[in-house]
């Protein structure tokens, strides 16, 4: 369990260089950077630490940013380092990321078994193919821990031919579709769920308050009268 930052899947991309001087200007250019860790502070978009390799210098410019770091990089500065026409629009914080970070206790796991083919992304009531990269979830927080309203950050970068494509986006469950086709077909319309209300234990239940019931191991009597 980490809190604050973990190391995740490196991968490549560019950042929105607009992001590196307060938006101030250079809007619509961009430096080449290896994202290498993500932050997850409560109430905001997930964020990252970048290191920038300097590739975007021409042959003729001084390589004046390689090697340099940035951390809290927004995920909404980032785009994947995959072949576009053109470079990605910015997209809106509420469509990069529905759903802000719920606590800095997270983990950060690949789910190898989803990993390989496309995932469907719903953005802004339309449908998207993406690639997986990475999950974060949270915990030790009373909306992360709330079977109703906790949520996974999935991230994924945009493979659709479209004016996103390259962006990378942090969906929740209900916002993605993953596919697989060797090991089940992929469904279509929206899924028959409800968040569950509900916590479930074993030790609050009133068979605990019998020692008898509550022992009943492999070394107890019962079990051994039980057996015979």
């Amino acid at each position: 369990m980490s809190y604050l930052i973990s190391n995740i899947p490196h991968f490549k991309c560019w950042v929105r260089k607009e992001f590196t001087v307060n938006h101030q200007r250079y809007h619509g250019e961009f430096l080449h950077a290896i994202a290498i860790a993500v932050n997850t502070i409560p109430d905001r978009s997930l964020s990252f630490q970048v290191v920038f390799t300097g590739c975007e210098a021409e042959d003729d410019e001084a390589n004046i940013h390689g090697g340099a770091m940035w951390a809290r990089m927004p995920i909404q500065a980032l785009v994947a380092d995959i072949p576009v026409a053109e470079w990605a629009l910015p997209m809106e914080d509420h469509l990069a990321q529905p759903w802000d970070c719920e606590a800095r206790d997270h983990s950060v796991i690949v789910m190898d078994r989803v990993s390989s083919s496309p995932w469907i992304c719903k953005i802004d009531n339309e449908f998207y193919q993406g690639k997986y990269l990475f999950t974060v979830d949270y915990t030790n927080n009373s909306i992360a821990d709330c079977p109703a309203q906790h949520k996974q950050s999935h991230v994924i970068y945009i493979t659709e031919d479209c004016e996103w494509k390259g962006n990378i986006v942090a969906l929740p469950n209900n916002r993605v579709r993953a596919t697989s086709p060797a090991l089940w077909v992929t469904g279509e319309g929206p899924p028959d769920f409800a968040p569950s209300q509900h916590l479930h234990s074993a030790e609050g239940h009133e068979s605990y308050l019998d020692p008898l019931t509550t022992f009943n191991n492999l070394y107890s009597e019962g079990f051994e009268d039980e057996e015979k």
